[in-house]
């Protein structure tokens, strides 16, 4: 994917004197705990695109093993997240965790692959989910691939279907 001049990388400070690469895109170019055993340890073999991101809720809270404030986008609507891997590697298993407690809300994301960075995507899955603070406030999603030569991963989360009046969320990202 390319970026422009809009576009730019922030080392953020984690625990143990560990950084996560990160750059937060424009809207106008979308494209600190350790890992939990079997998960990998993304920290350190990739970083991370997002579009937006509410500086509160930052993007590498997601993939802490901790339980953490998450992930929130500074923005309303479509979001996307990339994890790029500096180097190819076989993807087993992805799992999602969302928390929306407090709006009801249809949710729709997607998550895709791509052998390349800036190559065609490829989609593992599409799906949409019906958030509600009296009923259902949570969902966990895990998926049991056979990725081979991953250089990215995609997660498109488009937070309301409906009214386009929420911003994207997203509690927990991890893979192994």
């Amino acid at each position: 994917m390319k970026t422009d001049a809009q576009s730019f990388t922030v080392i953020v400070a984690l625990g143990d004197n560990r950084n996560m690469r990160k750059r937060i895109l424009s809207s106008q170019n979308r494209t600190r705990g350790r890992a939990e055993p079997g998960w990998l340890d993304l920290e350190k073999i990739a970083s991370v695109e997002v579009t937006s991101e509410d500086p509160h809720f930052p993007i590498e809270s997601v993939f802490n093993s901790e339980d953490g404030p998450g992930w929130r986008a500074s923005q309303k609507g479509a979001q996307q997240i990339r994890i790029i891997f500096d180097q190819p590697l076989s993807v087993h298993r992805i799992q999602l965790r969302f928390l929306e407690p407090e709006l009801e809300r249809m949710q729709e994301f997607r998550v895709g692959w791509s052998s390349v960075d800036g190559g065609p995507t490829k989609e593992i899955v599409r799906q949409q989910w019906n958030f509600s603070p009296t009923g259902s406030t949570s969902e966990v999603e895990e998926y049991e691939v056979s990725l081979d030569k991953v250089a990215v991963l995609e997660l498109a989360i488009t937070p309301d279907v409906t009214f386009r009046e929420a911003p994207a969320t997203l509690a927990a990202w991890r893979v192994a």
